[in-house]
C-alpha cells in the first residue's frame, strides 16, 4: 500500500471501452473495472434509466416493503436463470453470504439441522467477507483470518462427500475460476452435481452476463442449481447490486406464519435499490437490442488465433480462454521485475503506458474486456503484450 501512487491511477471519466485518468491518458479498460463493465462506460440507455428512476423514487427499503423496479428485476432474473425467487443485496460477497445462510436455515426448516458443512472446489474464490472467505481456497486471501472463518471441504469429482448427511451445500464457480488466474475447470468435474442431496449453489458473479459466451456459464453444464448468485455485471458496471436467486423448493421452506419464525433473518439497507434495479433492467435489455452475446462470441473467436501466437512465446507458460475471460500466465523466472513488485506488475505497467489498463493475478495478466470491445481493441492489447514480453 505504501508503494501506491494515486496520481497514476485516478480515473476521472469513462467513455465507452475506455477510462480517462487525471493526467488525460485514455486507456482501454481491459479488465472491465474488475469484471463489471459490460456495454462500456456511461452507456446512454443505462444513464437514461438511472436518471429517470432517480427522479421518481431514489430508495425505499425491501424490509417489509417492495418497489416496482425490484419486482420487475426479480422476475427478469428468475426467468433468465430458470429459477423462481430473488433476494437482493449490494455486492457479490453479500450474495454469497445470503446463500450460505439460506442453505443452513433451509435444512433447519426442513428438519435436518445436522446439515451444517459446506463443500467447495479446489482453488475457489467467492469473496472477502467471512463466510465467502470460508468457502474460498486461496490462502493469500484468507490465511490471516482463520479466527473468523469456518472449515470447508474440497470436492474434486469424488462424490462420496456429497453423500454425507451433514453437508448443507456445495458451492461452485462454473467453468472459470477467475480469481485463480482464469483457471479453467473441466466440464466433467460438475457431472456428479446433477444428482445430489445437498443444495447446489452456483456462483455466477464473475462469469455471468455474457463473460464466457453465454448469458450464464452454468448454461453449458446441464446443472439444476438450487441457488445462483449474481453481481458484478448485473447493472452493466454502473451501480452496486447483487442477487441470490432460488428455486420454489428453497423459497417454500421459509414460508409460514410470522409467529413461526421460519422466515429468512437477513437483510441489507440498500437491497433492491430502485435506481440500481433500473440500471440492471436497462443492462439486460441491451443484451437484446444490441445483440451483445453474438458480438462477444465473434470477438472471442477472432482473438483466439492471436492468443495461440502468445502461447508459443518463450516468456509465456500458458494462455487460458473461455469466451472473453482470458488469462496469460507469464514465466516470471525469465522476466526481471526491474523494481516492480513482480514481473507481472512490470508487464501491467508497460501495458498502461501503451494505453491498456489491467491488473495481474499472481503471474497471470488478465484480459477480461467489456463485451462492447472491438476486435481492433483486443488485437492492440495482445500485440502490445507480445511486444512487452519480447
Amino acid at each position: 500500500m505504501g508503494a501506491f501512487d494515486a496520481q497514476t491511477r485516478t480515473f476521472v471519466r469513462g467513455d465507452g471501452n475506455y477510462l480517462i485518468d487525471a493526467r488525460g491518458n485514455r486507456v482501454f479498460d481491459a479488465v472491465s473495472s474488475i469484471w463489471t463493465t459490460v456495454h462500456g462506460h456511461c452507456h446512454p440507455a443505462i444513464l437514461h434509466a438511472v436518471s429517470r428512476q432517480a427522479a421518481t423514487l431514489d430508495h425505499s427499503t425491501l424490509l417489509g416493503a417492495t418497489n416496482p423496479p425490484a419486482e420487475e428485476l426479480a422476475a427478469e432474473l428468475a426467468d433468465l436463470l430458470r429459477l423462481d425467487y430473488t433476494f437482493f443485496a449490494s455486492d457479490g460477497a453479500s450474495a454469497i453470504e445470503a446463500a450460505l445462510k439460506m442453505a443452513l436455515q433451509y435444512w433447519q426448516n426442513a428438519g435436518e439441522p445436522q446439515r451444517t458443512r459446506f463443500v467447495r472446489l479446489t482453488g475457489s474464490y467467492h469473496g472477502d467477507t467471512a463466510g465467502a472467505m470460508s468457502v474460498s481456497d486461496i490462502e493469500l486471501f484468507k490465511s490471516r483470518f482463520g479466527s473468523i472463518t469456518f472449515e470447508t471441504h474440497a470436492y474434486d469429482c469424488h462424490d462420496e462427500i456429497l453423500r454425507s448427511r451433514d453437508v448443507a451445500a456445495i458451492v461452485v464457480e462454473p467453468l472459470v475460476q477467475a480469481a485463480s488466474g482464469m483457471r479453467l475447470v473441466p466440464a466433467e468435474k460438475y457431472s456428479a452435481l446433477r444428482d445430489r442431496t445437498p443444495l447446489l449453489i452456483v456462483d455466477e458473479i464473475a462469469t455471468g452476463f455474457g463473460r464466457t459466451g453465454t448469458m450464464f456459464a452454468s448454461e453449458c453444464l446441464d446443472l439444476a442449481p438450487d441457488i445462483v448468485c449474481v453481481g458484478k455485471g448485473l447493472t452493466g458496471g454502473t451501480l452496486a447490486l447483487s442477487a441470490t436467486v432460488v428455486t420454489e423448493r428453497v423459497y417454500a421452506a421459509f414460508l409460514g406464519a410470522q409467529s413461526g419464525m421460519r422466515h429468512f433473518f437477513h437483510g441489507h439497507s440498500y437491497a433492491g435499490n430502485p435506481i440500481a434495479c433500473a440500471a440492471a433492467l436497462a443492462n439486460i435489455a441491451l443484451f437484446r437490442t444490441e445483440d451483445t452475446l453474438a458480438r462477444a462470441q465473434s470477438c472471442a473467436r477472432a482473438v483466439s488465433p492471436l492468443l495461440n501466437e502468445l502461447r508459443t512465446h518463450p516468456n509465456v507458460r500458458d494462455v487460458r480462454q473461455c469466451g472473453l475471460m482470458i488469462g496469460v500466465e507469464i514465466a516470471p523466472e525469465r522476466i526481471p521485475p526491474n523494481g516492480f513488485a513482480s514481473p507481472a506488475w512490470r508487464i501491467a505497467a508497460g501495458l498502461y503506458d501503451r494505453g491498456h489498463f489491467t491488473r495481474p493475478i499472481g503471474d497471470v495478466v488478465q484480459l477480461v474486456p467489456p463485451l462492447s470491445s472491438t476486435i481492433d481493441e483486443l488485437r492492440a492489447f495482445v500485440g502490445d503484450l507480445y511486444e512487452l514480453l519480447a
